[in-house]
């Protein structure tokens, strides 16, 4: 079945498998948003006289009924259905007749999917904050627990001045408050409600869109039927912008890890039972989930630019290639929450080394202390300068372990009240409380 289809025609296999592609798989995500935005559009229809109180209470009940299927693993879509709305209305159909067939007045799968993918993302970028925020309150917690435990600092991969876990674990929980103000930025893109737009061009019937809006919890509407259209891959190049962004700081978390673990570095200590061995090498405890949560999050920077590939040269209107949105998207958001878990995990328990600055190959990372000694007893930065180098040529530097520092996100002055004061405003201006309260009174 095929909400397109007319009497008599039928579309050769090869095309149809072809154009069809992973819709059936990938819309059983989609499924549970498809029931909201029948329920919303439902309850419009007979606002406006295009269903009766009765067939609107019987479209409820069948759809609350099909909802409940969405979360417990039992809704399918059925071989021969091209996709979860055309599995919807053949629900409804069964079940009510002529009552079923009416749910689709004054609609186009143009804005049933769009309303869908804006619901699904919307959703998923919610969790990603929250994963995001969890694993912020990880970094903070460390930060706080380590902040006395110094560590090389380094430019150029050369030690340069004394750092810390401190320092370290914050400078991660704060680069993740700039994600989070990505994510914030798509989740208001998705966050707008296309239905009524048809196929691009509005519709005769007198739809009440602003009502739609209310009742699926957006914060507005796409006012111009043309644009809401067009909004569909503006939408999922900004969840996947943001979400390459939060990648990017992954990554780069992951490398460090890599580096810190090594032999070579030794800061700190990845437990036995997240290592894993070598087939010829007994001593190696290999830390494959750092390695891999470098590669999978870099992989995902890519994605903003596949999207872009797919909108390329498209003029305005709908157009069958972004069906493939699909495909980049949904994935893309299970694998950045799988690695916001397993990252979390990690952080938690791994170890850290202490004393690690007590080594007297670490005297150079405190030759900028000895030189501001030098600018306090009166000497001039560029005379002190010149005489600490002096000193280290000629043997004579020794380093100066006390450290003084106290400014506003320094080692001795972290700032970490601060940066989760600023976690908490970026959260809390998603108004995501608002959003579930209006779904649970279309579910009611």
């Amino acid at each position: 079945m095929k909400l397109w289809q007319k009497e008599n025609t039928v579309t050769a296999e090869k095309i149809d498998r072809f154009t069809v592609g992973r819709d059936r798989e990938l819309d059983l995500y989609l499924a549970e948003f498809d029931i909201l935005g029948n329920l919303a559009h439902a309850q419009m229809l007979e606002s406006i006289g295009l269903l009766t109180n009765e067939e609107l209470t019987q479209l409820q009940h069948e759809l609350k009924a099909i909802y409940q299927q969405t979360q417990d693993g039992s809704f399918l879509i059925e071989d021969g259905v091209e996709d979860v709305h055309s599995q919807v209305e053949l629900l409804l159909t069964r079940k009510l007749g002529d009552t079923g067939k009416k749910i689709h007045s004054g609609r186009s799968r143009n804005d049933q999917v769009l309303v869908d993918m804006k619901l699904f993302t919307r959703q998923r970028l919610t969790e990603v904050v929250m994963a995001t925020e969890k694993l912020f309150k990880t970094l903070i917690s460390r930060s706080n627990s380590h902040k006395n435990d110094l560590i090389p600092g380094y430019t150029h991969l050369q030690i340069a001045m004394p750092s810390s876990f401190g320092l370290w674990f914050g400078a991660y929980a704060e680069g993740l408050i700039d994600d989070v103000v990505q994510l914030q930025a798509a989740y208001r893109l998705a966050n707008r409600n296309p239905l009524g737009s048809g196929a691009g061009y509005g519709s005769s019937f007198p739809l009440n869109r602003q009502m739609t809006t209310e009742l699926l919890g957006f914060e507005g509407m796409h006012h111009n039927v043309v644009y809401a259209q067009m909004s569909r891959g503006r939408t999922e190049q900004a969840a996947l912008t943001a979400v390459a962004s939060l990648a990017a700081t992954l990554s780069r978390l992951a490398m460090d890890v890599c580096l810190y673990n090594s032999q070579n570095f030794g800061f700190i200590v990845l437990p036995d039972d997240m290592t894993t061995g070598s087939s010829i090498m007994p001593h190696k405890k290999n830390p494959d989930v750092a390695e891999l949560l470098r590669a999978k999050t870099n992989r995902m920077k890519a994605l903003p630019m596949e999207v872009t590939m797919v909108l390329s040269n498209l003029p305005s209107g709908y157009h069958r290639d972004m069906q493939l949105l699909k495909e980049i998207l949904m994935p893309a958001l299970d694998e950045i929450m799988d690695c916001l878990d397993i990252a979390n995990f990690m952080l938690e328990h791994m170890q850290i080394k202490q004393n690690l600055l007590a080594d007297p190959k670490y005297d150079l990372l405190f030759s900028v202390e000895r030189v501001n000694e030098l600018v306090i007893a009166g000497v001039p930065f560029r005379d002190a300068y010149r005489q600490v180098g002096t000193e280290i040529a000629d043997g004579s530097y020794q380093a100066s372990r006390d450290l003084k520092h106290s400014h506003e996100g320094s080692i001795g002055n972290l700032q970490n009240m601060e940066i989760s004061q600023r976690m908490d405003q970026e959260i809390g201006r998603f108004n995501i409380k608002q959003t579930e309260e209006a779904l649970a009174r279309l579910l009611a």
